[in-house]
């Protein structure tokens, strides 16, 4: 087998490994924790049927790819919680540590393609990324919620915590950070996120 197939093939079977990764948000219905890998499909889906809320027209496709790939350094680096101070000091250092590590695995021209999109989303400044970090905090928001805020009342996350890392997805959707407000103020009304 030639060696770009072969590359190829190893990344593909790589990214099973995503699915191994569990995250802090409960499947709907207070199921298990989602992992990774169902996040990233959630998102992508999500993005394609939302996509007439972004605020600037969008490459669709992008979006999707961004929301497939953002969280596969995570096989390396590890989930890290939202509202987790500490880990988050040093996500960006262990995330850039995975993504060299694991795009190293493509072929040279697909590992450039896929770090420029992934750094592109954390850049956070095109429309793309914007729209795609919309996703990324619509998708457990809209799960948390699903479970009566739960997972907001056993890490005893705050309303001036969520609304810290939601106010930015107004930037890619207005509209949907409108449903996000109400959401928010719901379940600070029931108590589910401390006020």
């Amino acid at each position: 087998m030639e060696e770009r197939l072969q590359r190829q093939l190893e990344f593909a079977l790589t990214i099973d490994k995503e699915k191994n990764i569990f995250r802090q948000t409960h499947l709907s219905g207070h199921g298990r924790n989602e992992n990774d890998a169902e996040h990233a499909w959630h998102m992508a889906v999500m993005a394609y049927l939302l996509r007439e809320y972004a605020n600037e027209k969008v490459d669709i496709a992008k979006v999707m790819l961004m929301c497939l790939i953002h969280d596969i350094v995570e096989i390396e680096a590890g989930d890290t919680y939202a509202y987790d101070t500490e880990n988050l000091m040093t996500q960006k250092a262990r995330e850039d540590a995975a993504k060299e590590k694991l795009y190293s695995i493509l072929p040279e021209d697909q590992k450039r393609e896929f770090i420029a999109l992934f750094d592109e989303f954390e850049a956070y400044e095109t429309p793309e990324a914007k729209f795609a970090h919309t996703m990324d905090n619509l998708q457990p928001l809209l799960l948390n919620n699903s479970n009566g805020g739960g997972d907001w009342k056993e890490h005893q996350v705050s309303a001036e915590q969520v609304y810290g890392r939601q106010t930015r997805s107004r930037e890619g959707s207005e509209r949907l950070f409108e449903v996000i407000d109400t959401i928010l103020q719901e379940n600070i009304k029931k108590g589910s996120l401390k006020a």
